[in-house]
């Protein structure tokens, strides 16, 4: 079990200036309080990269690994870590010497998810979904050039999957990322059709440019989007898109099983029922 280091440390950033003296004129650009400021800017830039870094490291990371990944001096990681562990970003496992994200990180996600209505809104509709399909319903959101799982339901079985929420995944080679490249905006989808890093991610992934482009307009033409064993061996899904006012996809909602539960045909046969269930989750959630 993490828990928060007690070790005190510098703070990472200068203390906030003293306020003026009457009459006295604000730093002009380029001065040297300007210089703090941006400093101060800058420190607070790489204290969130750090913690992006840990987010990619479920089993948490020393300062030195985070040091070389964030290309940061050793120095300035080991402070801005230990700020971030007396603030509850972070925590500190004294055993490994290694750091994961904190609690704190995990109420403010909750917050997001909440507003969003990702959790209280959206949980009844994917356990509904689940109920009928004893498999796993997975609810998506596009973050830039890759999916967000924002949540997901378990089905009954013992394998599960393993996109829970906060999980970023690849758009070329899931379903749930097909349907939001094949939903988006006329310049969006173009944007990422022309730019997307096609990586192989298994034997079966589509690499080839117009390939994955045929395959987006097979997604705009049959409605849902399928994944068999593109993005990871042994798992196919199926996923249509939730729509928003303006008839562009601003989440998507996936069925996903292990390829000795369900063959494709099946799959495909869910598609009404999460039809059904992303035409209410259009109608309850806040639209983005």
């Amino acid at each position: 079990m993490s828990v928060n280091q007690d070790t005190e440390l510098p703070e990472a950033a200068a203390a906030p200036p003293a306020p003026a003296a009457k009459g006295a004129k604000a730093p002009r650009s380029g001065s040297k309080g300007g210089s703090k400021e941006d400093s101060r800017t800058d420190m607070v830039g790489k204290a969130l990269g750090l913690l992006v870094l840990l987010g990619d490291e479920p089993r948490g990371a020393s300062a030195a690994e985070l040091s070389r990944r964030a290309e940061l001096p050793f120095s300035t990681t080991y402070r801005l870590l230990g700020s971030l562990t007396r603030d509850g970003f972070v925590d500190y496992e004294p055993d490994g010497r290694r750091y994961h994200l904190g609690l704190r990180i995990f109420q403010l996600g909750q917050r997001v998810s909440n507003h969003h209505g990702f959790a209280g809104t959206a949980l009844p509709i994917l356990r509904r979904v689940t109920e009928e399909t004893g498999e796993a319903t997975i609810l998506s959101v596009r973050d830039g050039n890759h999916h967000l799982t924002v949540n997901k339901v378990d089905g009954p079985q013992t394998f599960r999957v393993t996109s829970d929420p906060g999980h970023l995944g690849a758009l070329y080679t899931t379903s749930v990322g097909k349907a939001l490249v094949a939903f988006a905006d006329d310049a969006t989808r173009s944007r990422l059709v022309d730019e997307l890093e096609l990586e192989p991610l298994t034997e079966f992934s589509i690499t080839d440019r117009e390939a994955f482009r045929a395959e987006i307009e097979l997604v705009r033409q049959r409605g849902f989007a399928v994944m068999d064993q593109e993005n990871e061996l042994g798992m196919r899904a199926v996923a249509v898109p939730v729509f928003n006012a303006q008839g562009t996809a601003f989440a998507s909602l996936a069925t996903a099983v292990p390829v000795f539960r369900m063959s494709v045909e099946a799959l495909v046969a869910l598609v009404p029922l999460l039809q059904s269930a992303a035409a209410e989750l259009a109608a309850r959630l806040p639209q983005q």
